[in-house]
């Protein structure tokens, strides 16, 4: 990571060739154009998703299964053991009970509600806070020159209402044209 930052600000900021900083720290082309185009390391992604040739046909097995626990009692509910031995048994499957067991854990987590859903009766407000640090000549300055944010959102009005805190403690209020 401070290699990272490092040949980011030799580059962005003091405007370091990047031919030397190739050659200065052994990395590649695409290894420096990464390193430019993104504030931290993005690691690892995967190109295309990995193939799932034993357990991918019976992913809808599962599902359905799943699908009809949730109206049966829980002591009446399938477990990620039981659920491989019905698709072993009963449906022909071959592949090991790990890939069963990460395929019933994705399919219970995604069929939880991951959101809180925001609603709040008129009268009422929504509060977010930030801090940003401060950019001066285009260069991003450090040692307490942090900004503070404060938005308020009014629901019934439709009006957001921002307040900002300089570093030297200034409040600069400002009020957003209704929406």
């Amino acid at each position: 990571m401070e290699m990272w930052n490092e040949v980011r600000r030799r580059v962005l900021v003091e405007g370091a060739s990047k031919r030397s900083m190739r050659r200065e720290y052994r990395i590649g082309s695409e290894t420096l154009a990464k390193m430019l185009a993104n504030p931290e390391p993005p690691g690892y992604r995967l190109s295309v998703p990995r193939p799932r040739p034993k357990v991918g046909e019976f992913l809808g097995v599962i599902d359905e299964i799943l699908t009809a626990d949730r109206t049966a009692p829980p002591k009446q509910r399938h477990t990620s053991k039981r659920i491989f031995e019905r698709l072993r048994d009963e449906y022909g499957y071959t592949g090991g009970i790990t890939q069963v067991k990460e395929a019933v854990a994705a399919a219970r987590l995604g069929s939880r509600e991951s959101f809180v859903p925001l609603s709040h009766p008129p009268g009422e407000a929504q509060f977010d806070g930030a801090v940003a640090l401060a950019q001066g000549r285009g260069v991003l300055t450090t040692g307490g020159r942090a900004i503070g944010h404060a938005i308020w959102a009014l629901t019934s009005p439709n009006v957001v209402f921002l307040t900002t805190s300089g570093p030297s403690g200034t409040r600069t209020p400002t009020k957003s044209p209704s929406r």
